[in-house]
């Protein structure tokens, strides 16, 4: 679900190519949602907290103290303790309420070790296991691997968040039908959060379509990309297609400074069946689903026209690398600041946009353009994307792409828009619309 199948089981394709978010609940998303309640306890951070014993007071002191604890203090454990059949357990709960205490303060990153040791202390823990698992799923650990998920469902069958994480893991392997099934599993075990148990149904009703509609297809990989395509209708497309995406992947991405983390999937389709298969608009060329992490592309046109091919193809990879950069927070990057940066870092000059440019225009205020355009006509839509590649463009151009990124480095970080601006660039929002406004009429005053 790619970067999306866990926020609530939270919430969980572009352009004249859509991004795909359009208010779905990605596949990751509800996951973090899934290890955040159902892995942590619905009480938040502190239900994940072990409680000690009497027992495990001997060992080290009250729960309590563990606010003041370093890690350092629970290594100098006496050998006779960390050796202790009866005393591991009681120590691998402090090094996981530790872990807690240093996420608090460090983020996943700085709690990872405390609460892998506490999982080697204790493996039979289901609090402490689904605790380093979401640790695992929020650095993308490749230790969260079938093996370890498939165990940690025997000791949390109970629990929805290892089967759509299992889900994730198939789904990314190419086992779509798999996929599908631990991710009705995961819908039968979140009956008691219906929003989460309806958008897995909906999840697993999309992928089990997906994984009919692609065994049809043959499938070609690169060193970078799989691409998906009719075997007989497209034989010819799907070489242009790889060559395409492998000059973007080294170009975009040493533009932007990172690069995709895993290969990504690219899905030709007749142009008869694109809209219906990817439930795009009818204004869209392109698309990038977040939720199965596929860029989808219709193929008519594709061997006669080459140069719109790659400028789709571009566009739909920059999302693609946004969706991966920003990672559980995908969806806090507004759509107008996605849009902008796959025009900008793709080179995505549209004719159409430079005449519209010319014309007089009700422009569409940015906080109106942060959520899904999938609703915008053919005409509102085209405003939206002038507005999205205009806006992108100041920004950059003002403040340089180092800041750019690290406006996006807060927004994954949950922090809002406004205030990202703020602390980065030091003004609001408004401020920033307004400057952008005035240098959109400038502009335009000195063209005329």
């Amino acid at each position: 679900m790619h970067d999306e199948a866990a926020a609530a089981a939270r919430e969980s394709g572009d352009r004249l190519a859509v991004d795909g978010r359009a208010g779905a609940r990605g596949a990751r998303e509800i996951q973090a949602d899934l290890a955040r309640g159902g892995g942590r306890g619905r009480g938040g951070p502190a239900a994940r907290g072990v409680g000690v014993g009497a027992a495990g007071r001997e060992v080290h002191g009250s729960v309590a103290e563990i606010r003041g604890c370093r890690s350092g203090q629970l290594h100098d454990l006496p050998e006779a303790v960390q050796v202790d059949a009866r005393a591991r357990p009681y120590v691998a709960i402090l090094w996981n309420n530790l872990g807690i205490e240093q996420e608090k303060l460090e983020g996943t990153r700085g709690s990872l070790r405390a609460f892998k040791k506490a999982a080697s202390l204790d493996p039979n823990n289901p609090v402490i296991q689904m605790n380093l698992a979401h640790g695992y799923w929020e650095q993308r650990d490749p230790a969260m691997n079938q093996e370890f998920l498939e165990r940690l469902i025997a000791l949390a069958p109970q629990n929805p968040f290892p089967q759509v994480a299992l889900a994730d893991w198939l789904q990314e392997h190419g086992r779509l039908g798999e996929a599908a099934r631990h991710l009705d599993q995961a819908a039968q075990r979140s009956a008691d959060d219906p929003s989460a148990q309806s958008y897995l149904r909906t999840v697993t009703s999309k992928m089990q379509r997906t994984d009919q509609m692609e065994s049809r297809l043959t499938s070609r990989e690169g060193a970078h990309f799989t691409v998906k395509y009719d075997g007989d209708s497209d034989q010819d497309s799907w070489t242009i297609v790889l060559d395409i995406l492998e000059e973007a992947y080294r170009e975009v991405g040493q533009k932007f400074g990172h690069f995709p983390s895993k290969p990504m999937v690219v899905v030709l389709h007749p142009n008869a069946t694109f809209q219906v298969n990817t439930g795009s608009p009818a204004w869209a060329d392109g698309l990038f689903d977040p939720v199965l992490g596929r860029i989808h592309l219709p193929t008519q046109g594709a061997l006669t026209d080459r140069a719109w091919l790659k400028r789709v193809l571009r566009h739909e990879f920059v999302h693609a690398l946004l969706h991966d950069q920003q990672g559980l927070n995908h969806n806090a990057l507004p759509t107008w600041l996605n849009e902008g940066l796959a025009m900008q870092l793709s080179s995505d000059h549209w004719p159409d946009i430079d005449q519209l440019r010319r014309h007089e225009l009700s422009l569409i205020p940015l906080t109106a353009l942060e959520g899904s355009w999938n609703e915008l006509s053919s005409e509102a839509a085209s405003v939206a994307y002038l507005e999205a590649d205009s806006a992108t463009r100041y920004l950059i151009n003002r403040y340089g792409m180092h800041e750019v990124q690290q406006l996006l480095a807060r927004l994954k970080k949950k922090q809002s828009l406004p205030a990202a601006m703020q602390a980065e660039l030091s003004l609001s929002y408004d401020q920033f619309q307004s400057r952008w406004m005035a240098h959109w009429q400038e502009g335009r005053t000195k063209a005329s």
